[in-house]
């Protein structure tokens, strides 16, 4: 019995060191920290650590970022401005007709931004940055260039649709600008100083919303700049026309305008036009080039007193006198301004304002249609035709 339990001892032994020698080795095996633990593949360990430091930068000012800028365009414009020389009154038209003067029209180059807001190649901007254009420049992200067609312009809301030829263009999602939060963060992006076209891509500029349903209705060139967002987003020369975006990555406003302070330039405060007004203002330019609005609200009319009668050298009081003539409207392009008096509506004699009242609820032009006018200025006759 005593050498059985010798050796149930001697096999226990033998068995408790070759466990124990396992481990040893094993512990061996292991990379140690310099404090003797054993320790991950530093590899392994470094490449978690950069992806964990790449997604912390990753927040949703970045995300609309990216989802935004394949939309936005750097637009350059040539513009044929004319200007008189010889006299300092030729600048003014009343004194333009008593002198003889040279016209010379020069090209003016300008530049501004837009986006992209249907796959058809689409494009929104303000109207102020293709106003006169002779030739439109369109340059995408990455740095392709499209001519530009300009098709329909409304100067009174400062909105302007172009059209580039091709398909399946990257198009900004438009977003709901009743729904906003002062306070909220706000992205613009664009083409200031022409930097998009150093870069060919867009640039950015962060801030919030500062303020909504901000009006300015004939305190900037007589546009209608109502319910504007005010941001403190940075807008600059180049911006115009340019999207300003949510965290969301959708388009809630057109970079317009922004607050200056005599020659101190931008103080911070910048004005984009309500992208829900924008949608109905660019459903009427591609169906129709303008802007459907009642024609008899772009021209304002006055009686003819005796004393304007003296004035102008008319021999009776008939016909209305012409007070106000909205620019670029149809009136405007046909030639007519102020002081001009309209003695004949499509035949009919005008001799007061009840006439032209009258005239209103049966012309009712549609797109293509023609109103003749006959119209006295400097004691003479002309015939205007004001096309719609």
């Amino acid at each position: 019995m005593k050498k059985i339990s010798v050796f149930k001892g001697f096999a226990l032994g033998v068995l408790f060191a070759a466990v124990f020698f396992t481990l040893c080795e094993a512990n061996k095996s292991a990379p140690r920290t310099s404090f003797g633990s054993a320790a991950a593949n530093p590899q392994n360990d470094g490449s978690l650590l950069q992806n964990d430091i790449t997604a912390s930068r990753q927040n949703a000012i970045t995300r609309a970022v990216a989802k935004v800028s394949p939309a936005v365009v750097s637009i350059n414009v040539t513009q044929l401005q004319e200007y008189y020389t010889g006299n300092p009154f030729l600048d003014d038209p009343f004194w333009r007709q008593f002198f003889r003067y040279d016209r010379i029209m020069r090209e003016v180059h300008g530049l501004g931004s837009g986006f992209l807001f249907t796959k058809e190649g689409y494009i929104l901007t303000n109207q102020h940055v293709v106003n006169r254009a002779h030739s439109i420049v369109v340059t995408l992200s990455g740095g392709e260039k499209f001519d530009a067609e300009l098709v329909g312009e409304d100067y009174k809301t400062d909105i302007a649709v172009l059209k580039i030829k091709g398909r399946d263009f990257p198009a900004a999602q438009l977003g709901n600008s009743d729904d906003l939060i002062i306070g909220e963060w706000v992205i613009a992006m664009g083409n200031p100083f022409g930097l998009f076209d150093i870069a060919a891509r867009p640039t950015v500029t962060v801030g919030v919303i500062s303020a909504v349903d901000m009006d300015f209705s004939g305190m900037v060139q007589d546009r209608l700049y109502e319910d504007m967002i005010q941001t403190d987003a940075s807008i600059n020369s180049g911006n115009s026309g340019g999207p300003l975006i949510n965290a969301a990555g959708e388009v809630i406003g057109i970079n317009t305008f922004i607050y200056t302070s005599g020659s101190t330039g931008s103080v911070g405060v910048g004005f984009a036009i309500p992208i829900n007004r924008v949608r109905l203002i660019a459903a009427d330019l591609i169906k129709y080039g303008s802007v459907q609005r009642d024609i008899w609200t772009q021209i304002q009319f006055d009686d003819i007193t005796p004393m304007v009668a003296y004035y102008l050298r008319l021999p009776t009081t008939d016909g209305v006198i012409v007070t106000n003539v909205e620019r670029n409207s149809p009136w405007q392009e046909a030639g007519l301004e102020a002081e001009d008096v309209i003695l004949e509506i499509e035949g009919k004699a005008i001799r007061s304002k009840k006439d032209v009242e009258k005239l209103k609820t049966l012309l009712k032009p549609r797109k293509g249609e023609v109103i003749t006018l006959k119209v006295y200025r400097n004691r003479r006759i002309y015939r205007a035709e004001v096309k719609f």
